[in-house]
């Protein structure tokens, strides 16, 4: 069901890739509620070709977009002005790549040119989307940004490797650039701390299947799937949550908040 939380409202969707991704899913509920829309991805997952069918659906252009490129962010801002007429009310940054995880390697035996690169594209990105929008006057007041996270970046899991620090960086850019946009313009920034979901980015975890079956029989409401986490999404782009910013707000059906759960107990008694 539409409530046209968004009616009038202008956005860009980074990160989409295919059905599965958060995202796309975000894309659609955006567009459901009245907002249109601009997506962006970079160059290689642009030539896997599953994003035109979004665009087509959403009736949105497709601008390319290497977030770890200044010039890429200014040339994506400025077609994105253009193409509205002006600027954008809300942005969401679905983006996320471990080198370390993609190879295998485990944390304590980091290759840190890998790290550098999957920090600059998990966390930087971020900074670098709200600099260079920021100088672009390209965000309107009152706009609303998210940033997608999970719960590794407070607690240790394992096999989540570098995607932990990654994640741990996102978080505290977004309070930082938070303050300083909101003053300068009103503008609030906020991480979401999503269920362990079965993406193609998440699935690339090693054990992934353990994380979301744990999370499961701990959480009270269970697992956040990708379309609830997209219904919170559009509330946060729109205006009943005006004075929510800088905080990192956890969807996970009660997982950050629960220290154990009967079904764990009883799974440990067994």
């Amino acid at each position: 069901m539409a409530y046209n939380l968004l009616k009038g409202k202008k956005g860009i969707i980074f990160g989409a890739l295919n059905a599965q991704s958060i995202a796309w899913k975000v894309a659609q509920r955006a567009v459901e509620e009245g907002a249109e829309i601009v997506l962006s991805n970079a160059p290689i997952a642009l030539r896997m070709g599953e994003l035109n069918k979004l665009a087509e659906e959403c009736n949105a252009p497709v601008i390319g977009a290497d977030v770890t490129s200044n010039d890429d962010l200014v040339n994506l801002f400025t077609k994105t002005q253009e193409h509205f007429g002006g600027g954008v009310d809300f942005i969401l940054h679905s983006i996320g790549m471990s080198v370390n995880v993609r190879k295998g390697i485990t944390y304590t035996e980091n290759n840190y040119d890998f790290t550098h690169k999957g920090l600059d594209i998990s966390a930087l990105s971020l900074h670098r989307v709200l600099s260079t929008a920021m100088k672009m006057d390209a965000i309107n007041e009152w706009g609303s940004v998210l940033a997608l996270t999970y719960i590794a970046a407070q607690r240790v899991f394992p096999d989540y490797n570098d995607m932990a620090d990654n994640k741990a960086y996102l978080e505290s850019i977004a309070r930082s650039f938070g303050y300083y946009y909101g003053v300068k313009k009103h503008v609030r920034i906020n991480t979401v701390s999503q269920s362990p979901t079965r993406t193609t980015a998440g699935s690339g975890v090693k054990g992934f299947d353990g994380f979301i079956n744990y999370a499961e029989k701990m959480s009270p409401l269970g697992n956040a799937n990708a379309d609830q986490c997209a219904d919170y999404c559009v509330t946060l782009f729109s205006d009943l949550t005006k004075m929510v910013t800088m905080q990192n707000l956890f969807h996970d059906g009660g997982f950050s908040y629960t220290g154990v759960t009967q079904a764990i107990i009883e799974q440990m008694e067994k």
